[in-house]
């Protein structure tokens, strides 16, 4: 392949039809009763993540209006068709991309009204992709609007926005409204693996779910770190390697972490807290990946390990061992202290100072006393002092008899 060629992996392995959308198969099934009922609306709102689908699935949603190469009940782009090869080489006269973010100027939706009224051109409906659908201005919205209430019966808007709260309730009324999710981890591993067979890329599991991971649920995250991958570590991909090249800081740290701090060796810990420093690791992220991997211990000592669907399965043995070394409240007090830590370092003036009294703290606190167990205590024990009195309190003495006073004359 030459490098006119080249495509990146998002790209090239963009989804093409309902079927093909990961992880967001209520919004494809929908949209698949819709074409076969006849019932497409005429207006969209596609929300959620960034690199979740959105935009994949307005097109995916106009190829199939426009299609006419799918037969009987057939609602999926055939591809193979005049309108959805116009589309796929950018020379369709009835699919319009719109970026918003670049034409949302109320002249830009006047000029969008005019075209409106155009009947289509090598299609059956004039589809109108606005994308970041938020960032036009209220001014654009309100000359959107009318268009919105009375459209073309050969017109269909797809709205796509990450941000639905800043979108006018006028225009959200309009609107029939898919919310896409976030994609699991274990979904992106899965599409990671059928594309590394593809483009003939050996990964282990480990490695694969270092890249779903630093995706953070956008499957288009995950393939440019897939590509960065394969840029640093060639065809073969090694959970090692890729997590120095990708400047994450090892696993291994997290697990000699927690080890250090069931044994109470605070040297250690902030030995190995300056090791990371001298590695070029941000002591910032080394506390945030110490608090996912406390998080991990305490969902696998509560739930088991089998509930720790974002890891591969050798982390998660491995998550059942160091577990054993814990108690569910010394977890819960440890992420505490993270959390407080967090808290503190933005307005900290010496960020690696926090964290190393953090550290330090963690390795004593089988030394410590919780707050809150304490105060529980007192009050057991002020209950309990309370009712002691009460019980032993000295009777109070009986009071005098009152003499009668004597009859009047009578001798004293």
């Amino acid at each position: 392949m030459t490098k006119s060629q080249y495509l990146v992996t998002a790209r090239k392995y963009r989804p093409q039809r309902f079927g093909d959308l990961v992880a967001q198969v209520h919004v494809a099934q929908a949209l698949i009763n819709a074409l076969r009922l006849e019932r497409v609306a005429h207006a969209y709102l596609f929300t959620g993540p960034r690199g979740v689908g959105k935009t994949t699935a307005a097109r995916i949603l106009a190829k199939a209006i426009n299609c006419t190469g799918n037969q009987n009940d057939e609602v999926e782009p055939c591809l193979k068709c005049p309108s959805c090869e116009d589309f796929e080489t950018q020379r369709s006269l009835s699919i319009f991309e719109i970026d918003a973010a670049s034409n949302n100027k109320v002249e830009d939706i006047r000029d969008l009204r005019e075209n409106v009224r155009i009947l289509p051109q090598g299609g059956r409906r004039k589809v109108y992709i606005i994308d970041e659908v938020h960032m036009l201005s209220n001014a654009a919205f309100n000359a959107l609007l009318k268009t919105l209430e009375e459209p073309p019966p050969h017109v269909l808007f797809i709205f796509a926005t990450t941000e639905p709260h800043k979108v006018l309730p006028t225009i959200l009324s309009r609107c029939q409204r898919f919310d896409f999710r976030r994609i699991p981890t274990n979904e992106i591993v899965r599409h990671l693996t059928t594309i590394c067979k593809s483009e003939e890329i050996t990964a282990d599991e480990d490695s694969l779910h270092l890249v779903a991971n630093k995706g953070d649920g956008a499957l288009r995250d995950a393939l440019s770190v897939f590509d960065q991958a394969v840029a640093l570590c060639g065809s073969n991909l090694n959970y090692s390697t890729l997590a120095d090249a990708l400047r994450v800081v090892d696993v291994d740290m997290y697990f000699e972490a927690t080890r250090h701090i069931t044994e109470q060796k605070t040297g250690a810990i902030l030995s190995l807290a300056e090791q990371i420093i001298s590695d070029g690791y941000d002591i910032r992220e080394f506390l945030g990946g110490l608090a996912e991997h406390v998080r991990n211990l305490l969902i696998t000592i509560t739930l088991g390990e089998n509930a720790l669907v974002d890891i591969s399965k050798n982390l998660r043995g491995r998550y059942t061992e160091a577990v054993k070394g814990f108690t569910e409240t010394t977890l819960l007090r440890l992420l505490m202290v993270i959390d407080e830590t967090q808290t503190r370092l933005p307005v900290s003036t010496s960020p690696r100072l926090a964290v190393e009294l953090a550290l330090t703290k963690m390795t004593h606190l089988g030394e410590s006393v919780d707050l809150s167990e304490a105060l529980e205590q007192i009050r057991r024990l002020e209950y309990a002092g309370r009712g002691s009195q009460l019980t032993h309190a000295p009777q109070a003495p009986a009071p005098l008899p009152i003499q009668p006073a004597p009859a009047p004359g009578s001798d004293t």
